[in-house]
């Protein structure tokens, strides 16, 4: 598996990237709305398998205090070959300065995330656009 890799949203067909995140399945999630978040975000990674894309994830970050990898996608053929953890690791060394690096991960998914060092926080709270939503998944609790 030869992965190439870019940071450039320039090249990115935001259709394919909708497709990868609704395969993967982080939910669904129209072209524009991806091209505004990832276009928006400081660092971007994107990985293509013979001009495919395979996986991609971004970060938020202010440059100094705070960090927040979301969006991290894997095509579902390609997971479970370390590919996610390319992603992760990628992000994170170009957030490594900050002083707190977020994220929230799918309900269950936690495990994957501990071993590149993040813990759960007991402070964290969230206001979701569809908070009935958040709580069915798992997201959020009362407690």
């Amino acid at each position: 598996m030869t992965i190439d890799w870019s940071q450039s949203a320039e090249d990115v067909d935001w259709q394919e990237l909708a497709d990868l995140v609704r395969a993967a399945p982080l939910g669904d999630k129209t072209p524009e709305f991806l091209r505004t978040v990832f276009t928006n975000s400081l660092y971007r990674e994107f990985a293509r398998e013979d001009g495919r894309l395979v996986a991609a994830g971004r970060a938020l970050s202010d440059g100094a205090d705070c960090a927040y990898l979301g969006d991290i996608v894997v095509l579902p053929s390609h997971q479970g070959r370390g590919l996610g953890g390319q992603v992760i690791r990628r992000l994170l060394d170009r957030v490594r300065d900050h002083r707190k690096i977020l994220l929230y991960a799918v309900p269950g998914k936690e495990p994957i995330y501990r071993k590149y060092g993040f813990r759960r926080m007991t402070t964290a709270m969230a206001i979701f656009e569809d908070q009935p939503a958040a709580f069915d998944r798992g997201y959020l609790t009362e407690v």
